[in-house]
């Protein structure tokens, strides 16, 4: 043969696959591999042109070649295949570049082109290729691949049956035992898939001692995360992380979890631990943003978003990141960054989240309960019960803003957000204060540090007109937290009851904790003005705007 076959696969072997794209070129045009004369060759030949465009990530052109294949195959005589099949049953790859040196294997290329739909993200026609592979010839990457497509499509109970063969192959397969427990397999269920004894191809049953006990913590863990039982999750990572100090794959699912239950400066802490581990981490680095973004700290958020950039400027986590740094200059440029993350990746979360909260500001409502009715139906977490409730009150529909926050408390039994949450709707009209006043002591009672309740409980105080009750509950908690909410929620407390100075003060120690801190800089100047006798709601001069304009470049130059 003028171009040999097996040059191209060396080629591909050594990951040289621009050299071996285009040698492929000349492989399938050659003469000798002719689809009519031999098209045995022909089709061994577009596979391997096909695997040379895979790994070079032109997607389109890979599926072409590796249809061209199938169909060349198609022509090769029956006897010719039944022969070939039998010699390639015992030695199987699901390499994208994997080719045998006789014949192709037809599933292996129904594989590859379902890989290829599933990075132009065409999951139904992934999902029909997958289909067309009989369930005894899949192997385990084969099944992982079929059991997300079946879960995107929406196929659960079918998602689950595959990622249970998946683990039943393999226990170690973690994103399969993820996928269970989000799935709402119980951690007994997901351990009783273990392999106990030898099976046929002569696998070894699952180590039960003591030295894998922590596969099984490892489920459990994973399973109370995804029946919103944060605590017990927390507890038992730690646990894992005691075993596997300075594990990066644990203190990120701690930390996610952290940022999502609101235990902020732990979050963060674990944040910054497993960037001082490994600087070229993306996972989970979104939520890292939007916990710096809540603490202002723009300096730390800016070098994170300039050093997502620089590692992987086409990941979902990069382009939420930039949304949270652009929400707080320019809300559409924010909301087309978070656009541009699910489009990447339509299952991720976080990206729904920030379009939800991006659009509320932006004061449209109805499009902010699609996107937190989007993340919910992925899964469900605090944020978007909060999302969603949030809206609902914001549209003015009570009914539903009340049913959403039940079913956070129903899914969240042990959780005082869920319950606030409840209050939050209570609060929004008067007949209801009582009740939320209610909701919001028994969110105390539960988590005694979970200053959004007790700020939420001060602001009606203030609202009945209670201000003393609501400023001894505010001191009593700021003797064991330093927080700038705090105060502010002071500062406007004695503001509003006409004792400046105590206000001052508070703003003053407000902007001391947190100097980004927007809440005071307003309430600072409004009070200066009061001080000084001038009505602060009256209209600006000229020059005060100048000013805001100068502010408003240099905050600009900062984000860029």
């Amino acid at each position: 043969m003028e171009v040999p076959k097996d040059q191209i696969a060396s080629l591909l072997e050594h990951g040289l696959y621009n050299s071996a794209q285009m040698l492929g070129c000349f492989l399938v045009s050659s003469p000798a591999a002719n689809a009519e004369s031999a098209p045995h060759l022909k089709t061994e030949s577009l596979v391997l042109l096909g695997d040379s465009l895979f790994r070079e990530r032109e997607y389109r052109r890979a599926i072409h070649s590796y249809k061209q294949a199938l169909q060349c195959y198609k022509m090769i005589p029956k006897q010719n295949v039944a022969s070939s099949r039998s010699s390639l049953s015992s030695n199987r790859s699901s390499s994208p570049n994997s080719c045998n040196g006789s014949v192709i294997n037809e599933n292996e290329v129904k594989f590859k082109i379902a890989s290829c739909h599933c990075f132009l993200n065409e999951n139904k026609a992934a999902l029909v290729e997958m289909e067309g592979i009989p369930s005894k010839a899949r192997n385990l990457p084969m099944n992982l691949l079929l059991g997300k497509l079946y879960r995107i499509s929406r196929h659960s109970r079918a998602a689950v049956a595959i990622y249970k063969e998946c683990v039943r192959h393999c226990p170690y397969v973690l994103e399969a035992i993820t996928a269970l427990s989000e799935l709402g397999s119980t951690a007994k269920d997901i351990i009783s898939l273990f392999p106990q004894t030898p099976n046929r191809s002569g696998r070894a049953p699952f180590d039960h001692t003591d030295s894998s006990r922590w596969l099984q913590r490892y489920v459990e863990a994973q399973c109370c995360m995804a029946s919103n039982d944060y605590k017990g999750g927390l507890e038992l990572f730690a646990d894992l992380l005691q075993r596997f100090p300075n594990n990066i794959h644990l203190l990120l699912e701690m930390a996610k979890v952290e940022a999502i239950i609101g235990k902020n400066e732990e979050a963060i802490m674990n944040f910054e631990k497993v960037r001082s581990i490994d600087p070229y981490i993306i996972t989970y680095m979104d939520e890292y943003a939007m916990l710096l973004k809540l603490k202002s700290d723009y300096s730390k958020l800016n070098k994170l978003v300039h050093d997502l950039l620089n590692i992987d400027p086409a990941r979902p986590e990069v382009f939420v990141a930039l949304s949270v740094l652009w929400e707080r200059k320019e809300e559409k440029k924010a909301l087309q960054y978070a656009e541009q993350s699910i489009r990447i990746d339509e299952r991720h979360i976080p990206g729904y989240i920030m379009k939800g909260n991006i659009l509320l500001s932006m004061k449209r409502a109805e499009a902010a309960v699609s996107a937190f009715r989007a993340a919910q139906e992925l899964r469900p977490d605090i944020r978007s019960y909060q999302g969603l409730v949030h809206t609902y009150l914001a549209l003015a529909k009570i009914k539903e803003a009340l049913y959403a926050s039940r079913e956070a408390m129903k899914a969240m039994p042990q959780s005082a957000k869920a319950l606030k949450l409840v209050g939050d709707v209570h609060a929004s009209n008067s007949g209801g204060r009582e009740k939320a006043k209610k909701f919001y002591e028994s969110a105390l009672r539960l988590e005694p540090g979970y200053l959004g309740a007790a700020l939420a409980l001060a602001e009606l105080h203030v609202i009945e007109g209670r201000n003393g009750d609501a400023v001894s509950l505010l001191e009593r908690y700021l003797k064991d937290w330093a927080d700038d909410s705090l105060h502010v929620k002071l500062a406007q407390v004695f503001a509003a009851t006409n004792m400046l100075l105590e206000a001052l003060s508070h703003y003053q120690a407000a902007l001391r904790l947190n100097p980004q801190n927007e809440a005071a800089k307003r309430g600072l100047e409004r009070l200066e003005k009061q001080m000084k006798g001038v009505d602060p709601d009256a209209p600006e001069e000229e020059e005060d705007n100048d000013v805001e304009d100068a502010d408003g470049d240099q905050d600009e130059t900062e984000l860029l």
